[in-house]
């Protein structure tokens, strides 16, 4: 088995609240992360994909292939947006960055042909990034 990984970048703004909790909760609980006006983060989005290499090409995947069908069916969606808002595949969903992984993911794995999706790595921050191997 073979991993291929493709690394995109988008910028996004979001919010973390419970409407279920005390205005209190949600500051005690998401900090920051809570702000009324939203906050944004620079997110690197790595996505792996793993299968047998083409006899033919020698690819796992057409890499070029692979950012197209990355940026089409999730960055472009999600780059300068805010999650909570403007993201029609994270509405009703807590955007936080485990939860948009799972979205991605969703997004991902019907678009890919002759390959296996392996896994969605989210980098939120330097030090805070998030995987997901689906179900």
């Amino acid at each position: 088995m073979v991993y291929l990984t493709r690394k995109e970048h988008f910028n996004a703004a979001h919010r973390l609240h419970n409407s279920k909790w005390s205005d209190e909760k949600n500051r005690e609980v998401f900090g920051k992360c809570n702000n009324e006006n939203w906050h944004g983060h620079n997110f690197e989005l790595y996505i792996t994909v793993k299968g047998e290499p083409d006899p033919e090409t020698g690819f796992v995947y057409n890499a070029k292939e692979l950012s197209k069908i990355i940026k089409e069916k999730a960055v472009d969606r999600l780059d300068h947006k805010n999650l909570n808002l403007d993201v029609d595949f994270m509405q009703g969903i807590m955007p936080s960055t485990e939860n948009l992984a799972k979205a991605i993911w969703q997004q991902l794995e019907p678009a890919l042909e002759d390959c296996e999706l392996h896994c969605v790595q989210i980098w939120e921050t330097d030090r805070i990034y998030v995987e997901y191997y689906g179900t």
